[in-house]
């Protein structure tokens, strides 16, 4: 008998998880391009924004692997919509 193929991501069915995992990046993408003060953030995730792409990681995927660092970038920004919305799909999605 053979198994069916899986989508991981089935049990999220409705919560658009990949909507708002892309939401999330292009927060942290605008604050690499023009970060509001320097940090060490920013270089840190110019560097993991390249390896995503050279990876082939999606959204979703780069998000839940880098939540602590996603969330210490939102509140250094005092960001309360992105944490706000990083909370969520940590809740929903990861």
């Amino acid at each position: 008998m053979t198994q069916p193929t899986g989508d991981r991501y089935v049990s999220f069915r409705g919560i658009d998880c990949d909507g708002k995992a892309r939401q999330l990046l292009e927060y942290i993408k605008q604050y690499t391009a023009e970060p509001p003060h320097p940090s060490p953030w920013v270089d840190y995730f110019r560097t993991k924004l390249a390896n995503q792409q050279s990876l082939g990681q999606d959204d979703l995927y780069f998000v839940g692997s880098q939540i602590n660092s996603v969330h210490a970038l939102f509140e250094e920004y005092n960001n309360e919509e992105a944490l706000a919305l990083l909370g969520q799909v940590e809740e929903e999605c990861c």
